[in-house]
């Protein structure tokens, strides 16, 4: 009998995985690297006091004693997840408060039926639905971290690109682009820079003037390219990279009944209203108030119980929709807890502070464009393995934020370094759900997104490098 031979594909682990291995592999530097630590003292910034690490006063511990032995083991490791989650209890809490309360809304249907109903009515516009769903698409990413919720709309626009003589791509582009884009300029966006700077220790999002200018340029350069390329193959349809895939493609979409009366109703845009005033009252709330996760996480959970009570949910309906919506962000939550883990195992070992003064030995003198840049590389490289992007502000800012101490960079410019590489890195990642889904519905492989999206990736990324040193240059 021949014996059958599978061929194994490699693939990286999962998330949680990958974070257990990184516990393990903490733990085993504890018995290597040399133990250490800064003094520190109470500061405060903004209202809120912390402690700082006093530059010049790192001294080595001993790694056992009659009293103590720092090198940790098997029980520690097995502990750490829990130990993580409980210090991070405060933004796991925040996660899924806001999760729940964004499954109620997105049960109401309001988002989706609102997009759809101004494409609809830009029909005839042709180009204009570009520049206007995109403004759209990236406001939601940057305020409020949308992203699953654009799945539904792919098929919607695919068919209205081709009755508008676009292609499939243009589609991609627009919804994709348009939400990733706003995570890259993210402004109060709860899954990534709240996050971060909660884990950092900034208080009141105090560069928030200079992330509304970030997210305008990034939003602008992004819609000027899909512009483009949606011009450039209007004009010769043969010209665009998914002309063979839309010779298939484009018959079944068009040939859809996708004409049927849509009803945006008084409801959806109440929901809508509060939606849009309960941001602005996050963003006064931050800038004049000092409001914290606290704060935003009730007036989420406010909109979330206006919505249901607008659409006429009963209680359990209300009740089920917030478990639902606490579901799809437990993976979120969790894996804050779990990264914090490494930090418990580091900190026990005492080796944080050893790790933090090499690198501040290394890096010292550097300007601040040539620190953030390396920042900034170091987040591309670490979103390939951990791409979700609240997983990696609680994996590396504990480390990462009082090495900005050290150096003289304030924390917001290592909080602003993590949301360009976690936002850019994701546009040309080969493991996003949203991204897949989008290009499996329009039958665009992979190859295809990255000839074109990579044209585009190389501006964002010097622009982002830019935006990072001005934001290490401006202060908090």
């Amino acid at each position: 009998m021949e014996a059958i031979k599978k061929k194994h594909k490699w693939s990286l682990p999962h998330s949680y995985s990958l974070i257990f291995f990184i516990i393990i592999l903490m733990a085993v530097l504890t018995w290597i690297i040399p133990s250490g630590e800064f003094e520190r003292q109470e500061v405060t910034i903004d209202g809120m006091t912390k402690s700082a690490i006093v530059p010049g006063t790192y001294h080595a511990v001993p790694k056992s004693d009659a009293d103590s032995d720092l090198r940790q083991g098997i029980p520690q490791i097995l502990a750490a997840p829990m130990e993580g989650i409980i210090n991070a209890a405060d933004v796991v809490a925040f996660v899924l408060i806001v999760g729940g309360a964004f499954g109620i809304i997105l049960q109401t249907g309001a988002i989706d039926r609102g997009l759809m109903a101004l494409a609809g009515r830009l029909k005839n516009k042709g180009i204009l639905i570009i520049p206007i769903t995109m403004v759209i698409c990236s406001l939601g990413g940057s305020t409020f971290g949308m992203s699953e919720e654009i799945i539904p709309l792919y098929a919607i626009f695919i068919s209205l690109m081709f009755a508008l003589g676009f292609d499939s791509m243009t589609a991609i582009l627009i919804l994709f682009l348009g939400t990733q884009i706003g995570y890259v300029g993210s402004t109060t966006n709860p899954f990534s820079v709240l996050i971060a700077q909660g884990v950092a220790g900034v208080q009141g999002n105090p560069q928030l003037w200079l992330r509304f200018i970030e997210w305008i340029v990034f939003t602008g350069v992004s819609i000027a390219f899909t512009m483009w390329y949606a011009n450039r193959v209007k004009k010769n349809p043969e010209k665009s990279i998914v002309y063979q895939n839309d010779l298939v493609t484009r018959p079944l979409y068009l040939g859809e009944e996708n004409g049927k009366e849509l009803v945006f109703s008084l409801r959806d845009k109440l929901i809508i209203g509060g939606f849009i005033a309960v941001l602005g009252i996050i963003v006064w709330g931050i800038l004049a108030k000092g409001w914290y996760m606290t704060e935003i996480g009730a007036l989420f959970l406010a909109l979330g119980l206006f919505a249901g009570i607008i659409s006429r949910m009963s209680q359990k309906e209300m009740a089920e929709n917030f478990v639902k919506g606490c579901g799809e962000f437990v993976y979120a939550a969790v894996i804050i807890g779990l990264a914090r883990g490494i930090l418990v195992i580091a900190e026990n070992g005492k080796i944080i502070d050893t790790i933090l003064n090499f690198l501040a030995n290394m890096l010292q003198g550097l300007p601040n464009y040539a620190f953030t840049t390396i920042m900034l590389l170091v987040h591309n490289v670490i979103t390939f393995l951990v791409p979700s992007s609240s997983g990696e502000a609680a994996l590396t800012m504990p480390v990462l934020a009082p090495l900005g101490d050290l150096i003289g960079i304030n924390r917001e410019a290592i909080v602003t370094a993590y949301q360009f590489g976690n936002g850019l890195t994701n546009l040309i990642s080969p493991t996003g759900g949203v991204l897949l889904a989008g290009l499996a519905i329009a039958r665009i492989n992979f190859g295809q997104w990255l000839k074109v999206v990579l044209k585009l990736f190389g501006i964002l990324w010097i622009i982002a490098a830019i935006f990072a040193a001005i934001s290490a240059s401006v202060g908090m």
